[in-house]
């Protein structure tokens, strides 16, 4: 058994696609971490629902082997799903959240198990289950939503756990009032995110899938006349035409790669095109954080750069030569989730924040939206 630490004890659950990611933190001190792939690969291929009691039988049976006891936690704080349009923060799982998760009300994502397992796990330890800016967070403004056409609005899709994450982390480095800062925070992974982030909300964001720098597998933003004639040049089904921009693009697309280090190997053998593509891509996440720059009005805090491809220093060196007139440029490589996960449920035990209610948040924007007519 393992001794009882003087700072509460969290379990932090993150699924995905290939199995679950589980930590025990005391605090904010990591004590224990491990990846739990499914037992069968045919576990993948089953809806997600049906995969739930194999699932928890991994965490069950790898708290076992680590000597934790469930009892012994604080809380069990989950990954967020494709829930309803919700504001940032921590929110306490609630009945509501359970259905919409189990229904998939905002689509199927292995993400959607991690309120329901946060639950499930709190409801045997006794303690409070969480879930912490989940995927579905928007914050956008009004303003930000208008597209151009009225049949197409702009949607809120970004890397919101790192993004916020990485948002405090500046905050606290540079001894700001997260209330009170404002920065762009780019989140580099298959897709880029660049976000307009103005008292902790993010209130513009390029929809990866859709818009802004295209990325080592994402098209990003295309010359939409031009879009329209390849959709209907008799080439490609809608799901080729799918896959090619959100999946096939990008660095992938141009160089048969989406892995950044190879890219710079080839650029470092003289290969003209990598080097001119792999620009191509700094270039235009210098132009997408100069567009959220004018967004926020100006007067950064900082820009943040975060994710995986935050650790190419070729790329973070040609980003930031564009884009140094704008201030003060902090880079912090990799992604975070765990920790931002139990970050958030620490804020609420500490008494530092309170737990949102789901339900009262669904609520209060279904209000909003009737008694506005929000576009």
């Amino acid at each position: 058994m393992k001794v009882l630490m003087a700072e509460p004890l969290i379990l932090v659950i993150n699924p995905g696609s290939t199995g679950t990611k589980v930590a025990v933190f005391a605090g904010d001190v990591e004590q224990a971490r491990e990846e739990l792939p499914h037992a069968d690969k045919e576990t993948r291929l089953r809806p997600l629902m049906e995969q739930l009691d194999d699932r928890l039988r991994a965490v069950r049976r790898w708290l076992d082997e680590q000597g934790w006891q469930l009892s012994a936690f604080a809380a069990v704080v989950g990954r967020g799903g494709l829930l309803r349009p919700v504001s940032g923060g921590t929110y306490r799982v609630d009945a509501l959240m359970l259905e919409d998760l189990r229904r998939g009300v905002g689509g199927q994502h292995p993400a959607n198990l991690g309120g329901i397992m946060s639950h499930e796990l709190a409801r045997q330890a006794g303690c409070s289950a969480f879930v912490v800016d989940p995927v579905s967070v928007d914050e956008m403004e009004p303003v930000a939503r208008i597209s151009g056409l009225p049949l197409i609005r702009r949607r809120s899709l970004f890397h919101v756990l790192n993004v916020k994450s990485a948002y405090r982390r500046a905050c606290r480095e540079l001894g700001l009032v997260p209330s009170e800062a404002r920065m762009v925070v780019v989140h580099l992974g298959g897709g880029i995110s660049v976000c307009a982030v103005r008292g902790g909300r993010v209130v513009d964001v390029n929809n990866a899938n859709e818009q802004g720098p295209f990325g080592p597998n994402r098209a990003g933003g295309l010359p939409a006349v031009s879009l329209v004639q390849l959709c209907y040049a008799g080439r490609w089904s809608r799901e080729e035409m799918l896959t090619m921009l959100t999946a096939r693009g990008g660095l992938m697309a141009y160089l048969g790669t989406d892995d950044a280090r190879q890219v710079e190997a080839m650029v470092a053998s003289g290969h003209h095109r990598a080097r001119l593509v792999y620009q191509a891509m700094a270039y235009q996440v210098a132009k997408e954080i100069g567009a959220m720059a004018a967004a926020l009005g100006g007067g950064l805090n900082a820009v943040v750069l975060t994710g995986g491809l935050a650790r190419s220093d070729m790329f973070v060196d040609w980003v930031r030569e564009r884009i140094a007139f704008l201030g003060q440029v902090l880079v912090y490589p990799g992604e975070r989730e765990m920790e931002a996960l139990a970050a958030g449920a620490l804020r609420v035990l500490r008494g530092e924040a309170r737990a949102k209610s789901y339900a009262a948040e669904v609520r209060s924007r279904e209000l909003a939206g009737r008694d506005t007519g929000t576009c």
